[in-house]
C-alpha cells in the first residue's frame, strides 16, 4: 500500500483534524448535537483557533527540539512581530512568542536531529542584521506539549 504518512503529518500540522463528537459525548454524558452546537460557538467566537494532531515527534523524524532566544538588533525593536512572522514561514518553528526581559523572541525548533538544527541556523539566522544574538537550549524531553500531559518512556 502506498506510504502517505507525510503527506497525513503536513496536513495534520495544519490544522486538517476534526473533534471526535461521537467520543466527546460519551465522555462527558451529553448528547452529540449539543457537543456540535458547543464546539461550533467556540470556532465562531475564535476560541478554537484550530485543531491538530499532537505527535510523538521521535516518530516523525522530528526528534530534535531547541528553543532558540533571540536578541533583536537596536534598529529591529520597534518591529518584533514582522521578525517573529518570517522566522514562523520556515518549516522547522513551531512556534515564536514575543517576550520580555534580555530576549525579544523565543522559538521552538523541531528537527530530525543535531545536524538539521545546525544548518538550520546556519542557513536561517547566521547573517540576519536583525539578530544581535542568540541562545540554544536543547530540550531533553517533554513533559506537557498542546495542553496534554506526555506519558514517561
Amino acid at each position: 500500500m502506498k506510504d502517505i504518512r507525510p503527506k497525513l503529518i503536513k496536513l495534520f500540522k495544519e490544522g486538517y483534524c476534526t473533534p471526535q463528537i461521537a467520543r466527546i459525548a460519551r465522555a462527558i454524558n451529553e448528547p452529540p448535537a449539543t457537543i456540535h452546537y458547543n464546539i461550533k460557538k467556540l470556532e465562531k467566537e475564535g476560541a478554537i483557533k484550530t485543531y491538530k494532531a499532537v505527535f510523538d515527534h521521535g516518530k516523525i523524524e522530528e526528534g530534535f527540539c531547541a528553543f532558540l532566544l533571540i536578541a533583536l538588533s537596536p534598529e529591529a525593536y520597534d518591529n518584533p512581530e514582522g521578525i517573529a512572522n518570517q522566522l514562523t514561514k520556515h518549516g522547522e518553528v513551531e512556534s515564536v512568542d514575543i517576550v520580555t526581559g534580555e530576549w525579544e523572541l523565543i522559538a521552538k525548533i523541531r528537527t530530525k536531529n543535531q545536524e538539521e538544527y545546525f544548518k538550520f541556523l546556519k542557513e536561517i539566522m547566521s547573517g540576519r542584521k536583525y539578530v544581535q544574538k542568540t541562545l540554544s537550549m536543547v530540550s531533553l524531553r517533554t513533559a506537557k506539549s498542546e495542553s496534554i500531559l506526555m506519558a514517561p518512556q
